[in-house]
């Protein structure tokens, strides 16, 4: 590892934040398609002959003026904003803590009102800086039920699916805190990265499997796609799963946007023990229905995540096997170096052997770079994301942060 990887625990401050909202019951109009839009306004008394133009006033101030406060709609008159402030909401949720990674990685834990007889909940987005652009991570879930071993989000318990609205706060909230809409400066206190600032490309690739919140994702992505609002190539979003073979060609037909899946071994023994739900969808199944997937070609390949697990997934034999394994799909090979968390029992391939598995990829004719580390030091990195509601005590933090330093040093 190179001195430009060199991990330390943060030792930053909590960052300004919005403060806690009143919970209201009042409906989002935020994750609505056009068609409920409309017909939520009809049912409040706005006329038929009115419904079109004001949908698409809505559509142009939430998703292009990015405002969350009816009253900003300076082209709405005072009696419709004072009816949309009565039935209706576009608040974001409320920021519980934002945090900076020495590398410019940024963290936030989001609360979410109840949702019917439900109680607040939490979930963690990430936005990586890099040259030239901003990726978005957006969880899909309130926890995982996948319970994938090397993963710190499967041991958080399922809570619940999130909503269109929710998925879709994650880019809205994400955009006003990098001051990312137009005319909008970044809040006071917002530490802005030098460059790639605004969010260029996201991915759902954060707590949950998407595959298992279909229709709430598919909405979210295609609002965040829509070419009036904010209006997101689809070639700039990609999906990522565990393998929920059903809805793999679904996405594509449905959604359009790019495949992502996380793979991780190359038999099923293994993988059934790494990824359990390859016991449901085993490999052939799973290779099958990427093959199948709606406009695969070099220029839309599937990139398949591959976690380096040291002595476990990392030999030669499971290079070759990856390599048999993707014959006639085209895809790009992510490798992951693990991202350690408090209590696993992996540990991360040592960089020497990760450079020869990738070597041995890229000489097989495929793409595959080996992910840099971002955001380990406030568990902001692949694998490491778990809500405030599961939480570490302060011991287990304090024990994450030496372990960090024993196995990378301290500035």
């Amino acid at each position: 590892m190179s001195a430009t990887d060199v991990i330390t625990p943060s030792r930053l401050k909590p960052m300004p934040v919005s403060q806690p909202v009143e919970l209201s019951p009042k409906p989002s109009l935020i994750g609505m398609t056009r068609e409920e839009m409309g017909a939520a306004l009809k049912e409040k008394g706005v006329a038929d002959k009115q419904i079109k133009m004001r949908v698409s006033q809505l559509w142009n101030w939430i998703y292009v003026r990015g405002v969350s406060d009816f009253d900003a709609m300076a082209n709405v008159s005072k009696d419709m904003r004072e009816m949309l402030k009565a039935h209706f909401t576009i608040a974001r949720p409320e920021i519980v803590e934002e945090q900076v990674s020495n590398d410019g990685t940024r963290k936030w834990l989001l609360r979410f009102p109840p949702r019917g007889a439900g109680r607040p909940v939490e979930v963690e987005s990430v936005y990586i800086p890099e040259e030239g652009r901003g990726t978005l991570c957006i969880s899909s879930q309130v926890g995982c039920s996948l319970t994938c071993s090397f993963c710190h989000t499967g041991t958080q318990r399922l809570v619940r699916n999130l909503t269109a609205e929710e998925i879709l706060s994650q880019l809205l909230l994400a955009r006003d805190r990098l001051g990312d809409f137009p005319d909008r400066e970044a809040p006071q206190g917002t530490i802005m990265p030098a460059e790639g600032r605004k969010v260029s490309n996201i991915v759902m690739m954060g707590m949950g499997e998407p595959l298992y919140n279909f229709d709430s994702v598919k909405t979210a992505l295609l609002i965040a796609s829509d070419g009036d609002g904010l209006s997101l190539s689809k070639r700039r979003i990609t999906l990522s799963t565990s393998g929920v073979v059903p809805e793999i060609y679904r996405t594509g037909e449905e959604i359009g946007v790019m495949l992502a899946i996380s793979l991780h071994a190359v038999r099923d023994d293994l993988r059934d023990m790494l990824v359990p739900i390859n016991k449901k969808y085993p490999l052939k199944e799973l290779m099958d229905a990427c093959r199948a997937y709606p406009g695969l070609s070099n220029a839309r390949r599937i990139t398949f995540e591959y976690v380096m697990l040291k002595g476990v997934n990392d030999s030669l034999e499971d290079a070759k096997g990856l390599i048999q394994l993707l014959k006639g799909i085209p895809a790009k090979i992510n490798l992951i170096p693990f991202n350690p968390w408090p209590g696993t029992n992996y540990q991360c391939s040592d960089w020497e052997q990760i450079e020869k598995f990738a070597d041995f990829i890229n000489s097989a004719g495929y793409a595959s770079p080996i992910r840099t580390p971002r955001g380990r030091d406030i568990l902001a990195a692949c694998g490491q994301l778990k809500s405030e509601s599961e939480r570490m005590r302060k011991t287990e933090r304090l024990a994450f942060e030496a372990m960090m330093i024993a196995n990378h040093g301290e500035d």
